[in-house]
């Protein structure tokens, strides 16, 4: 049997709160404004295949063949959680991060891809309104 080591130790996940795997942090504190889909799609995945650890070690091809990925989407999803502080990462094994409680910066999916954005939409959601 392999033995499995965290790639963040200080950062395994434990059963929030409310009772679910997935946290209620990822929508309260702007996790998910800030992933694309395919990165959301990604996070819901390893979330779900992944031991009381966060810990998996799904290949590249079985997730890309499961979320009907091709391997550039999967590198940019990928990367989206990692830059996100989501997951991390250490070829082959993938851990789903404890998410920290407290403010985040609030970055749209728009703005994570590198994509351009209106400087009203960012001083308003920096003032707290709608995005």
């Amino acid at each position: 049997m392999t033995t499995k080591h965290p790639v963040c130790p200080e950062r395994i996940r434990q059963v929030p709160k409310q009772f679910s795997w997935v946290d209620q942090l990822l929508v309260r504190d702007h996790y998910l404004d800030r992933c694309s889909h395919q990165a959301a799609a990604l996070y819901l995945f390893l979330a779900t295949v992944a031991d009381c650890q966060g810990l998996s070690y799904y290949s590249d091809s079985s997730i890309r063949k499961r979320l009907s990925m091709d391997e550039s989407a999967l590198d940019q999803a990928r990367r989206n959680l990692i830059r996100t502080e989501l997951i991390a990462y250490k070829k082959p094994l993938y851990q789903v991060l404890a998410l920290s409680d407290g403010p985040r910066p609030i970055v749209t999916a728009r703005m994570a891809i590198n994509q351009p954005v209106a400087i009203g939409q960012i001083l308003k959601q920096i003032m707290g309104g709608a995005s």
